[in-house]
């Protein structure tokens, strides 16, 4: 598949509420994932369990929506708008830019921007 083709399918699947599927199918296994400035997590199996966390934390879904996507060489950038209840945050409204790297139809490399 294109570039295009992938990160439009991930989106879509992220939308639908498969995210873990969409995890399994499209992320390397030495992928890093980084949020912010924080230090990132390396490795697939790293990075599924702090993805379960992080879906297992969401009490409600309300609505999620693809704002803008760029696609470069080897690169796209997503942006989302998200609205969800959050276990310990209560209701949560967020905006942020997700950078992706590829490699052989995977992410190799996956960095989260958003506001504190």
């Amino acid at each position: 598949m294109s570039l295009k083709e992938n990160v439009q399918e991930l989106n879509k699947m992220i939308l639908e509420g498969r995210t873990m599927e969409a995890f399994e199918k499209f992320y390397d296994e030495n992928v890093i994932m980084q949020e912010n400035n924080m230090p990132p997590t390396i490795g697939k199996e790293a990075n599924r369990k702090r993805e379960l966390e992080a879906v297992s934390s969401i009490t409600e879904f309300k609505s999620a929506d693809v704002k803008a996507v760029a696609i470069g060489d080897d690169v796209t950038m997503v942006e989302w708008f998200m609205h969800f209840i959050h276990k310990q945050y209560g209701e949560v409204k967020s905006s942020q830019v997700t950078v992706q790297r590829w490699k052989n139809d995977k992410i190799i490399s996956e960095r989260f921007y958003y506001g504190s």
